[in-house]
């Protein structure tokens, strides 16, 4: 469960985050801030490329930056996108691609606080935004990392 203060910090973050984004193409900034279970926030930006497929949204920034720096267990995060240089008029969801990083590493109940301001803001979970959502959690046949190297020690 994330408190307010929490909420508050991450969706700053992300807010902070969403200035620092490249975006010279699609003129589209996003930035947000991954909660770590252990309490830390790594924030992240989308990296545009001209060729657009190396490009890198800001979700998966956040990700990779924390799991890069061995996290894995992560309880939420917040979002804040829109046209660069001006306040965001809707709420910035995640794409596809990041639902399925998300899912990769997060449990259903996963909280993703999509923000406008700080004060604006609303959350869904992973389950609502991906249902029945393909993952090494709960797929038959399918283990995660930890899992492998667990019967790996047996």
């Amino acid at each position: 469960m994330i408190d307010d203060s929490q909420i508050y910090q991450m969706i700053q973050t992300a807010l902070k985050m969403r200035e620092r984004s490249y975006c010279p193409y699609s003129h589209y900034a996003v930035g947000t801030a991954l909660l770590t279970k252990d309490g830390q926030i790594f924030g992240g930006c989308n990296i545009e490329n001209i060729a657009f497929g190396p490009s890198n949204c800001a979700e998966r920034t956040s990700f990779f930056k924390a799991i890069s720096d061995g996290h894995k267990e992560f309880v939420g995060i917040a979002i804040a996108g829109g046209p660069a240089g001006k306040e965001p008029l809707e709420y910035c969801t995640p794409c596809g691609v990041c639902r399925q990083v998300m899912a990769e590493f997060c449990h259903e109940d996963f909280s993703i606080i999509m923000a406008k301001t700080d004060s604006d803001y609303k959350i869904k979970t992973l389950g609502e935004l991906l249902p029945d959502s393909f993952s090494p959690h709960g797929q038959v046949g399918v283990q995660s990392q930890e899992e492998s190297e667990e019967k790996k020690e047996e």
